[in-house]
């Protein structure tokens, strides 16, 4: 079987994935995601990040981050 590289976007992260991308710990993943700031999937009993979901979390922090500054 051949495997095939996806972009980052495209793909599904385990939570302890996420936490290493985002330099975040597990409950502050799980409280950002019951918020609804940071968008999950369930697949069985595994809670999968999208890349495009990271990405987009990273997109809002910094919009945030700007707005406050310009407040």
């Amino acid at each position: 079987m051949q495997s095939i590289d996806f972009p980052p976007n495209m793909r599904l992260f385990k939570v302890k994935e996420a936490m290493e991308i985002l330099s975040l710990g597990r409950s502050t993943i799980f409280e950002e995601m019951r918020l609804g700031r940071l968008r999950s999937v369930t697949v069985g009993r595994a809670r999968l990040i999208s890349g495009a979901a990271i990405i987009e979390y990273i997109e809002n922090l910094e919009r945030l981050a700007l707005e406050e500054r310009a407040a």
